[in-house]
């Protein structure tokens, strides 16, 4: 199998190869803004394309058998692309079997203990390696708990957690406590409650919730806000630090679970608003006033802002007047944020809801809305066939 040249086409991932028996193939997928690497997602391209070259060769191998290996590939995908980077870093002489890892991974997030989940920092080094790392206290040899004993690991995990505190394990057992910086290499697992991240070294390969792993940063991207911002007049350098601001409020709203509203006012003389306005207004280049910031996202109303990254009031109502295109099903917050940015210009809407999705409105409109239009398909039945539909409809 010899691999094609990639054909970098934007916003897809790709692999592309030939042998032989068939001539040529390529593969194509989504490359979504918020994922944490592609490289897993490549690796399992090249199976597929491997699969198919064997289903469409092979004289043994049932037709379409590939089908059924590729649903269950991706915890071997991320496998494989570590094993990939680990063997081009240190050398093929390695001693960790990394699909168990990951699945005890998987275990351990799905532990609870006392009704909480995982919190803290595993990661996981070679280990003719150990001596390189500074512990702060190890576990006896005889008493070392097995990697995959979830329940036990997971007990351990309160002693690391939120701190800078890590849990060291040689792919077998847990070997002790450091508070030194995970090697190069090292496969690691940052456990954050109900989800966490896999990382090799200091990079992240994908995500892990609901029992399985996933490519998504679970972080909004709002790529959308970050084009309107750049295509308002306020300037390179307002677009940059009002678009970093606003990407800290939303993670802060997602990270802690609730919802908000936050009004992204670009007129020159800020939108008069209804709620608790500040006089002055709050500077949010202040390390301590942002703080102060996250927390008032939690009051039922929306957060004002302007471009020179002030707070101007919080706990805002957005009226106005009744729009055809309504959802009901999305909730007041949602409806008058469609509302109030129908009836005002150059004024962007964020709505952030309580289980992570993120809106931007302006103009009265859901900019990064899903699309679900559909071609219309118009289709006329033959006589025999339209007798039997009208013969079942009477019956």
């Amino acid at each position: 199998m010899t691999p094609e040249n990639d054909l970098s086409l934007s916003g897809l991932i790709s692999y592309g190869c030939s042998c032989r028996e068939f001539f040529y193939q390529m593969w194509f997928t989504d490359h979504h803004p918020d994922m944490c690497s592609i490289h897993p997602t490549e690796r399992w391209l090249e199976q597929a394309a491997c699969l198919l070259m064997h289903d469409y060769n092979s004289t043994t191998a049932a037709i379409n058998s590939s089908d059924y290996v590729l649903k269950n590939y991706s915890l071997q995908a991320i496998a494989d692309y570590i094993v990939d980077e680990r063997e081009k870093g240190l050398g093929p002489d390695l001693k960790i079997l990394i699909p168990p890892i990951l699945n005890d991974i998987l275990n351990i997030s799905k532990t609870r203990e006392e009704g909480a989940w995982a919190r803290g920092t595993l990661f996981f080094v070679d280990p003719n390696r150990l001596s390189q790392i500074s512990f702060i206290t190890k576990i006896q040899k005889h008493e070392r708990p097995v990697i995959g004993n979830a329940k036990h690991i997971r007990k351990l995990l309160l002693a690391v957690e939120n701190s800078d505190r890590k849990l060291v394990s040689d792919g077998l057992t847990v070997i002790g406590i450091t508070d030194s910086e995970i090697p190069a290499y090292a496969v690691s697992a940052d456990f954050r409650g109900d989800h966490g991240f896999l990382m090799l070294g200091n990079k992240k390969i994908a995500s892990f919730f609901d029992g399985g792993f996933h490519s998504t940063t679970r972080e909004a991207k709002m790529v959308e806000l970050e084009e309107l911002l750049l295509d308002s007049d306020i300037g390179a350098e307002k677009t940059t630090s009002i678009f970093q601001l606003i990407s800290h409020l939303v993670h802060s709203a997602s990270t802690r679970r609730h919802g908000c509203t936050l009004v992204v006012d670009l007129n020159d003389i800020p939108t008069p608003l209804s709620g608790h306005v500040l006089d002055p207004p709050l500077s949010l280049s202040d390390p301590k006033n942002l703080g102060l910031a996250d927390s008032l996202l939690k009051i039922d109303g929306a957060v004002h802002i302007t471009p020179d990254l002030c707070l101007h009031g919080f706990g805002c109502l957005l009226d106005g007047e009744s729009i055809t295109w309504e959802n009901m099903a999305r909730g007041a917050r949602y409806n008058s944020a469609l509302r109030f940015s129908a009836h005002h210009a150059r004024i962007i809407v964020v709505v952030v809801s309580s289980d992570r999705p993120v809106s931007i409105i302006y103009n009265g409109v859901e900019i990064n809305a899903f699309s679900h239009w559909r071609p219309v398909y118009q289709y006329t039945p033959e006589p025999m066939e339209l007798k039997k539909y009208l013969n079942g409809v009477i019956l």
